[in-house]
């Protein structure tokens, strides 16, 4: 696999060190960042990506990120590599005192490419840990991340590759890299953003592109969805789907070690966010729910 790196205004060697021992990213995580998937060339969905990693840093507390410099850094690496499939952008507050105390900056920016295969499935499981709604990090890309890389390793020792969660009242959130739609009955519902739930950009453009082909798609209301919700997805009496940069509207094939089938309405949805993402590399930001 070939990775990109640029770092520092240079592009560089992918193992080529580029981080401060003292940078407030590496000691304690304070930083944020965004994943994309790159077609043909292009970052999928930049300035929606842009705009909630601004969102991100300012729910952190972290001064405004310089936009035009990562959209140049962005244009580099991709100029710089063919047949890339994926993006990510990493902005910390910069070097920082051996504390949880921020200093004084400058951000550290790095962005990083890469050719890796696309996911084409999802298994998932449920972990006994629960997200929190009251965090005040809830819904931001934020690189303090152990608490998903715990989850994840859970759901990689039961054969899975993604892990499912409740918030702190029990409800239905999202799993560690993605958000979950379930179609039941007639419709699809995903856990609304006061659940906890990270506003996943494709999680977004589902709700309005699904809308928009007559496709019965909202947001619950709080508490609607409930984690035994799931247990209908294992009994064949509901579908459930993912969504994520690289994952795009994926159902689940299986769950907590159960096959699970794939929900019509969801195959529905799944290809109409093909085809609109074929048509619009870029779409505009909307309201998010």
């Amino acid at each position: 696999m070939t990775t990109l790196v640029w770092a520092g205004g240079l592009l560089r060697a992918e193992d080529e060190p580029i981080v401060r021992a003292g940078d407030h990213g590496w000691t304690v995580g304070d930083g944020v960042f965004e994943t994309m998937e790159v077609v043909g060339g292009r970052a999928f969905a930049l300035r929606r990506h842009l705009k909630r990693l601004a969102y991100s840093a300012a729910r952190m507390g972290m001064p405004p990120i310089d936009e035009d410099a990562v959209r140049e850094a962005i244009g580099e690496v991709l100029a710089a590599g063919t047949g890339l499939t994926r993006l990510r952008v990493t902005v910390s507050s910069g070097p920082g005192p051996m504390s949880s105390a921020r200093g004084g900056g400058p951000h550290t920016i790095v962005v990083t490419a890469n050719d890796g295969p696309a996911l084409t499935e999802c298994r998932a499981v449920r972990v006994p840990w629960r997200r929190n709604e009251r965090s005040p990090i809830a819904g931001v890309k934020s690189t303090s991340y152990a608490e998903n890389v715990v989850m994840m390793e859970f759901a990689r020792s039961r054969g899975a590759d993604e892990a499912l969660m409740a918030n702190t009242h029990g409800h239905l959130c999202e799993g560690t890299a993605s958000n979950i739609l379930i179609e039941r009955g007639d419709e699809i519902v995903t856990p609304p953003l006061a659940s906890g739930c990270l506003p996943g950009i494709v999680r977004g453009l589902a709700l309005e592109w699904g809308s928009d082909a007559a496709i019965p798609i909202r947001a619950a209301a709080p508490g609607e969805l409930d984690m035994a919700v799931l247990d209908e997805v294992i009994a064949g009496d509901a579908f459930a789907a993912v969504t994520s940069s690289t994952r795009r509207v994926q159902p689940l094939t299986a769950l907590d070690g159960a096959l699970v089938g794939r929900g019509p309405l969801l195959e529905r949805l799944a290809q109409v966010f093909d085809d609109r993402a074929a048509l619009d590399a870029d779409p505009a930001p909307r309201h998010s729910k």
